[in-house]
């Protein structure tokens, strides 16, 4: 008897030998990886690690030096500008302190890409609108101001305008940041939730070490612009790399400061 044929699935996210500068310095250095449908993607390193320039360009907000960014098959940087916005349909982003418009109410804001991307009525938006603050555990807050809400509760309304349109592919940002660990909590079983029942590849940004391993199939590591290395949560934990390690163990990396070169580079003498 012939073993059951495994489950195959396609890639949603595929980034060969990024390379990226700002000016001359340079920022991702030949990153590679791939986000597979329906899974949760994790990226997570320490402050200057390039985890968030890696967002922007999957992102598509700026063009790679080299190598190559694909969403759904597509080389982004090969696209028309209609085609591009028919891929940008396919995504939602949750921004780290939610970018809602102040001046406009919770509902108003959760509408925005209905209102930019379709031609629906505005009874049928409102009944859109409602539904995912639903799912969000917000319903009823529609006719809220932002400043009405807490900081949990902005994020959740950022995440309703992110599923608004329904997308294949959904990026957060930061998603646990400045949050209680209870509320923090409560985010984290709101997005494995909405991948279940949605199924929607999700790529997720954060420093917060509790948070990635609740969520995440894969976590990607990044140090100082390159990947460190890409595995599940059991692997990451038992890693053995030594910068992998201070990572999770929140261990400090002291650099010792040779006397004599650091007064050369604050005087500008060169031997």
């Amino acid at each position: 008897m012939n073993a059951p044929a495994e489950k195959l699935t396609s890639a949603v996210i595929e980034v060969e030998n990024l390379v990226t500068y700002y000016g001359e310095q340079q920022v991702l250095d030949d990153v590679s990886l791939t986000v597979n449908e329906g899974e949760i993607m994790v990226i997570m390193g320490g402050s200057g690690s390039g985890k968030s320039t890696l967002l922007r360009y999957l992102l598509g907000l700026h063009q790679p030096d080299s190598g190559v960014v694909r969403l759904f098959d597509k080389d982004i940087t090969d696209l028309s500008g209609s085609e591009w916005m028919a891929i940008r349909k396919k995504m939602g982003v949750s921004f780290q302190g939610g970018a809602l418009f102040n001046s406009m109410t919770v509902g108003e804001n959760v509408c925005m890409p209905l209102r930019e991307h379709t031609r629906l009525d505005e009874n049928t938006m409102r009944i859109m609108s409602r539904m995912k603050l639903e799912v969000v555990n917000l319903s009823g807050f529609e006719d809220l101001m932002p400043s009405q809400l807490s900081g949990g509760m902005l994020k959740r309304a950022a995440l309703a305008r992110a599923l608004i349109m329904d997308p294949s592919l959904l990026f957060f940002d930061e998603p646990s940041a400045g949050l209680d660990p209870v509320v923090a909590a409560d985010l984290d079983n709101l997005i494995l939730n909405i991948r279940d029942a949605m199924q929607v590849s999700i790529v997720v940004v954060t420093h917060e070490l509790q948070s990635a391993f609740k969520i995440a199939d894969r976590i990607t590591v990044l140090d100082q612009g390159r990947i460190l290395m890409v595995g599940s949560v059991d692997e990451v934990r038992n890693s053995d790399i030594p910068r992998v390690r201070n990572l999770l163990s929140r261990t400090s990396e002291e650099q010792v400061v040779d006397a004599d070169e650091y007064l050369r580079r604050l005087t500008g003498i060169v031997d």
